[in-house]
């Protein structure tokens, strides 16, 4: 088996390298991080480079996987951390904090610092300073399940 490995890594051809790439590259998909898409593209480098020179010995081509690998990892690293990209979304999860700013209509009184108001299909506590029905209200918080408003000035 091992012997089998060895032939097999002192062997590789340029197509070889070439599988080799698609195939890290589609184990891509599956892996939760971009590791495996650094190493299909050095091994596709390499692929390059030993149909460019194809009496190259396979340690060279070896010590150029490795070098390319290294090296475009370590910079997608760098990459990456000064340039994390947009989160999408950051109020999918707390449906509270999507309403604050906007304005509604008192329901239900507030009285001793809680009521009422309508958001859309769904009634939602609100604490605030006691208001009749009718008024209106702006969020300009949330706490959990509870919206914290003032009176619309």
């Amino acid at each position: 088996m091992a012997e089998e490995f060895l032939t097999w890594v002192t062997g590789l051809e340029y197509w070889g390298w070439w599988i080799l790439a698609v195939v890290l590259i589609i184990l891509e998909v599956f892996a939760p991080s971009t590791l495996f898409l650094w190493l299909g593209i050095s091994a596709g480098v390499v692929g390059v480079v030993a149909w460019m020179f194809p009496d190259l010995l396979w340690e060279y081509e070896w010590t150029i996987f490795a070098f390319v690998s290294v090296i475009s990892i370590v910079a997608s690293r760098i990459f990456f951390k000064k340039n994390p990209g947009v989160i999408d979304n950051q109020t999918l999860n707390r449906r509270g904090v999507q309403y604050i700013g906007r304005q509604f209509v008192l329901t239900e009184s507030i009285r001793n610092g809680r009521g009422k108001i309508h958001v859309d299909d769904t009634q939602w506590a609100v604490e605030g300073p006691d208001m009749e029905v009718g008024e209106d209200v702006v969020v300009t918080g949330s706490d959990g399940t509870i919206l914290i408003v003032e009176p619309k000035q």
